[in-house]
């Protein structure tokens, strides 16, 4: 699968793929296990059974996709959930058309043998961050739920760098930390971590990762087909991890490595089996908890935020 970094080629224009219907898709982020059924549905062909040609785009900029399909310069990124409420909030015009992973990822992370047993231990400590508000509103419930606030740690923002800054004592803990990628890195260089899980914290679950698209332009057909390809996807590789992980492993040599082959077996299980559909009161929760929080001045409805393609 070739991956087209903003103005770098992608060759998946052969002359059979020309005449079918052009997808541009954007991902959150480098290629990685969570994109396991879109590299799936390439590789297989199942895209091209949809006669759907999807260019896939990984972004410099994780914070673009959702804004370059806002702007009409691409028709799918993959996107959070968390993040599209806040985003249509400050007028993105985009919608969520689909699931990819259905579950929480992010976690609070710190030393498996260090002085954090429980949140509890982090008063007075330093905890990284790397997108502010959405994982400041996280932490501060997780906190509040041990009698502590955000007053009563240090806030300092990693840039990313998650479990690097963890292992050198920059920070006590990191919010937003991936469980199926960062405990794994963790493990590989020998610094194990450890997962505070926050919907086990008392957060209201919801879908880590969507499939967002501009509500006002948005073609309903090429999306259905879209997500019929993924779905179809989902399932090979339910029915068959080894083989999938095989398939998705060759498709470039950066991906066949110990991180990605662990990630993988720890993705798996959280891929949504039912992409297109929406769990309504998941989404209606995760509105009203912003709200809360303090960083949504009104409350949604949930057909304003997410939709089922199938159902339209």
């Amino acid at each position: 699968m070739k991956i087209k970094i903003f103005a770098a080629a992608l060759s998946l224009c052969t002359a059979p793929l020309c005449a079918q219907d052009q997808v541009t898709l954007v991902l959150d982020w480098f290629v990685n296990p969570d994109h396991g059924p879109i590299v799936i549905a390439q590789e297989k062909g199942y895209f091209a059974d949809q006669n759907l040609a999807v260019e896939v785009i990984a972004p410099a900029d994780p914070s673009a996709p959702p804004k370059m399909v806002a702007a009409g310069q691409a028709d799918l990124a993959i996107s959070y959930q968390p993040q599209l409420h806040l985003q249509i909030h400050e007028g993105l015009r985009l919608q969520r058309v689909g699931t990819l992973v259905a579950t929480p990822l992010s976690c609070l992370l710190v030393l498996a043998d260090g002085p954090i047993k429980t949140p509890a231990d982090l008063k007075a400590r330093k905890v990284g961050y790397s997108v502010g508000g959405v994982e400041e509103a996280v932490l501060g419930h997780v906190l509040a739920t041990y009698a502590l606030s955000l007053e009563d740690v240090e806030l300092i923002n990693v840039n990313w760098s998650m479990s690097p800054s963890l292992m050198s004592g920059q920070v006590d803990a990191v919010i937003g930390a991936f469980r199926n990628f960062e405990l794994n890195q963790m493990d590989i260089e020998g610094v194990p971590g450890r997962c505070f899980y926050v919907e086990e914290e008392g957060l209201p679950p919801y879908d880590e990762l969507i499939y967002v698209a501009n509500r006002d332009t948005m073609n309903i057909d090429m999306i259905q087909r879209f997500m019929a390809a993924t779905e179809k996807a989902t399932q090979y590789i339910i029915n068959h991890p080894a083989e999938s992980w095989e398939i998705f492993a060759n498709t470039s040599p950066e991906l066949n490595d110990e991180l990605n082959k662990r990630a993988w077996v720890d993705t798996l299980p959280r891929f949504a089996l039912r992409p297109n559909a929406i769990d309504v009161g998941r989404y209606a929760k995760f509105e009203v908890f912003l709200h809360k929080a303090g960083l949504i001045s009104s409350v949604n409805a949930v057909s304003t935020i997410a939709i089922d393609v199938t159902a339209q």
